[in-house]
């Protein structure tokens, strides 16, 4: 992967205008953060992102080529999607759900080759989920079946992740582990894209940030730009302090000197 540009981005929806003239670039090794507050238009932008939802006008191109110009199945093999608050219709086995995500290069789970049970063993191992195999997903636990979702979508191992609240129902050790795999799979020269309402989590993990507000870009860049007292307030609606108050402001500065060194 070289990159995936989005180029003035608008999105309808029953007169309502959910993105307005958005534009951005992920760039090869790169982890992006997508914050805003809710109705931001977080979501939406990821499903244009995946292809699954066209803009009025606009274009998402993937290494110069537009998506919907793509094959779906070869799409499906280039970008990877987490859904916020993914569901199952039926009581599948874990393991089952996991290997869900080779589907994009198989015609059948009963035809999986070495190399797709070799990602799909090093998904589960990821995610610590090895001895939650022969269990049902209706048996899991919020959380758990957070960790399902993940690991099908890092059985892909797509050029692009994009994941939406992909720490949403984790404890603390999973929230840091996942955002710990999809920056390491960033860095593969690959890109990952992910919506976060921690901003803590966007301060500390992320390469650079795309602050939404009401459809459109407020700011972006690297997160010391974008983690301003000024926008986050104009933003958030929150008081200038509140970076102080929460240990962001501190986040920023280890992020910034780790990066300086670097």
């Amino acid at each position: 992967m070289k990159n995936l540009t989005v180029t003035e981005v608008t999105v309808e929806k029953k007169d309502r205008r959910l993105l307005d003239n958005v534009a951005l670039t992920l760039n090869s090794g790169e982890l992006l953060g997508v914050i805003g507050p809710n109705g931001s238009g977080k979501s939406t932008l990821l499903r244009v992102l995946a292809g699954l939802e066209g803009p009025k006008t606009g274009s998402v191109k993937l290494d110069g080529v537009e998506i919907t110009q793509l094959n779906p199945s070869i799409r499906a093999q280039r970008i990877g999607y987490h859904a916020q608050n993914s569901k199952l219709h039926w009581p599948l086995p874990v393991s089952t759900v996991i290997a869900l995500g080779r589907l994009p290069f198989t015609h059948s789970l009963d035809t999986l080759t070495r190399d797709d049970e070799n990602l799909i063993a090093e998904a589960i191992n990821k995610t610590s989920l090895a001895s939650f195999l022969n269990r049902n997903v209706d048996t899991l636990s919020g959380g758990e079946l957070a960790r399902v979702h993940i690991a099908r979508l890092l059985a892909g191992s797509q050029d692009v992740l994009l994941a939406d609240e992909p720490t949403a129902n984790l404890d603390p050790k999973f929230q840091l582990e996942i955002l710990r795999i999809l920056r390491k799979h960033g860095r593969n020269a690959r890109g990952t894209v992910i919506v976060l309402h921690d901003l803590n989590f966007a301060a500390r993990h992320c390469d650079r940030l795309l602050l939404l507000d009401q459809g459109r870009v407020h700011t972006h860049g690297v997160p010391t730009e974008v983690l301003t007292p000024e926008h986050v307030e104009a933003v958030f609606d929150v008081p200038k302090q509140y970076l102080r108050d929460t240990g962001i402001d501190e986040a920023l500065a280890i992020q910034s000197a780790t990066s300086n060194r670097n």
